[in-house]
């Protein structure tokens, strides 16, 4: 329709107002907002602990789905809605054979390394009262 009509409107959607809220870009005609990453990281901690469906969430919070949902996909595959660390385990999370052996591998290995860093933390201890007492 043309702009003469009347009957088109042209109107930009109002942006809630957020603490967390950065600015915006224009990205091929369209607005992108951009929000900090503990802004990101606390809106896919509420999809995943509640688990609550997304697009309630973003709306809740005023972001637009489908940003929220690259933000928990990428936290799904990554650790983080803004950084590149592994994701940590859920609980009640499947894992497949592979997976079980080399957790249980890490956790036995983690074990013995903790061990071995105390027992070399006690024989720093007692090196440095004999070198207090050689000092002396």
């Amino acid at each position: 329709m043309s702009p003469d009509s009347g009957s088109a409107s042209c109107e930009v959607p109002l942006v809630p107002w957020s603490p967390r809220y950065q600015g915006e870009q224009r990205v091929h005609g369209s607005r992108q907002q951009k929000y900090d990453a503990e802004f990101g990281e606390g809106a896919v901690r509420i999809v995943i602990e509640t688990g609550k469906p997304v697009p309630e969430v973003a709306g809740d919070l005023g972001v637009h789905p489908g940003m929220l949902h690259s933000w928990v996909s990428r936290w799904r595959g990554h650790g983080s809605a803004s950084s590149g660390r592994p994701a940590p385990a859920a609980s009640g999370g499947r894992l497949r054979e592979g997976g079980r052996a080399e957790l249980e591998w890490l956790r036995r290995e983690m074990s013995e390394k903790s061990k071995r860093i105390r027992e070399l933390e006690m024989e720093r201890d007692v090196f440095r009262r004999c070198m207090a007492l050689w000092v002396k």
